[in-house]
């Protein structure tokens, strides 16, 4: 014979929601099991964030400023864009790629030991020291050497590994 239960339709329905309604010790293994869950989401997610702690000194009036077009070439692309590039002779530089106004392809600041990099070309972007740069980056991060070293050309050409920077003024 079945014991099948009665549904009163003047009584509330209950519904069993695991844990709830029941003592904590019941409960332990799945608080458990979700503090654990959550610590480890936590720990991934803030271990993955690439925030800057960096202070880059802030602009002064020595700075040099040039604006013109870079040629940039490697074995399987050439791309012209427009370029501001600005720096100081104690080694602060910043470098703004864009192919029309308002599209930034890259933008680069860096002094002697650290370097910012953000766009389109930096695949989203990437922060720290430059002695740790991705390869992907060298050459970019190559470039403030080159301008500090000569403050006054209209016309600076550098090459790194296949890559080619031409930059006219």
């Amino acid at each position: 014979m079945s014991t099948a239960k009665l549904i009163d339709a003047n009584r509330p329905a209950t519904f069993n929601y695991g844990c709830m309604g029941s003592s904590f010790t019941a409960c332990r293994p799945m608080a458990t099991a979700f503090f654990v869950a959550s610590s480890i989401t936590l720990f991934c997610i803030t271990s993955c964030v690439t925030t800057s702690q960096h202070h880059f000194s802030e602009p002064t009036g020595n700075l040099i400023t040039k604006t013109g077009q870079l040629m940039y070439r490697t074995p399987r692309m050439t791309l012209i864009g427009d370029v501001l590039v600005r720096y100081s002779t104690t080694g602060d530089f910043e470098l703004t790629l864009s192919k029309g106004p308002g599209v930034d392809l890259l933008s680069l600041r860096q002094d002697a030991a650290f370097a910012e990099v953000k766009g389109a070309f930096a695949r989203g972007g990437w922060s720290g020291p430059v002695s740790q740069a991705p390869q992907q980056l060298r050459g970019w991060l190559g470039l403030r050497g080159q301008f500090v070293r000569a403050p006054d050309r209209k016309t600076v050409r550098y090459a790194y590994g296949d890559e080619t920077f031409l930059f006219r003024f």
